[in-house]
């Protein structure tokens, strides 16, 4: 069984580094482990999709410093805490920052390998997310000034003749730029167009503004 998988597996525990490291490559993932926190921050390389699989409590910096750290340099790997002994407000403080679960250990196994193929899942989708509002931008910026126009008032529900009213131009006009529009948008239907409109925030885009 192949995963596609990345996990970043750090904790200052050596025994638990290398069972964890040993199984979870066992079942496919590809594993990079770190005795700290630190050292993950120096010489890891962000890959998707990923885990990172982040002991709470280590000497050097916490597992929620290095959430911290990982938020300000705008990396998105999700992360499962793990920890031995953690107090409540760390717990809620780690998940409030965005971590997708916390186990304690001894953890049970499947517990564990849940949590890492949902975080993994979770990043893959988070993946695609980005690479579609990429796409969309792009196309949208193949956009001429009118047709953005034109796209805009089409997204808040207007007919073509009130787009053509608005304008100052004719219906037939609005036909046109309508038909561009959803050609260079790949959208095949306003409901698509719309959807792709929000999602990527194209009212504030540059071009739009």
């Amino acid at each position: 069984m192949t995963k596609v998988g990345h996990v970043y597996l750090i904790d200052d525990d050596e025994s638990m580094r290398l069972s964890l490291t040993r199984m979870l490559r066992e079942l496919g993932y590809l594993v990079e482990d770190y005795a700290s926190a630190s050292v993950f921050l120096e010489k890891s390389v962000p890959v998707s999709p990923a885990v990172i699989l982040l002991d709470m409590q280590m000497p050097d910096m916490t597992g929620l410093d290095l959430q911290e750290a990982l938020l300000k340099l705008g990396r998105k790997t999700p992360i499962v805490f793990v920890s031995g002994q953690s107090h409540p407000h760390q717990i809620v403080q780690g998940l409030k920052k965005g971590a997708l679960d916390f186990l304690f250990k001894p953890f049970n196994l499947e517990e564990l390998l849940k949590a890492v193929a949902d975080a993994v899942d979770f990043d893959s989708r988070q993946l695609r997310r980005v690479s579609l509002d990429v796409e969309t931008k792009r196309d949208y910026e193949k956009l001429t000034p009118r047709e953005r126009e034109v796209c805009a008032w089409l997204v808040k529900g207007l007919l073509n003749k009130d787009i053509a009213v608005k304008l100052g131009t004719t219906d037939a006009t609005i036909k046109v730029h309508k038909a561009r529009v959803m050609e260079k948008m790949h959208a095949e239907s306003l409901q698509t167009l719309v959807k792709k409109y929000l999602e990527s925030d194209l009212e504030n885009h540059p071009l739009t503004v």
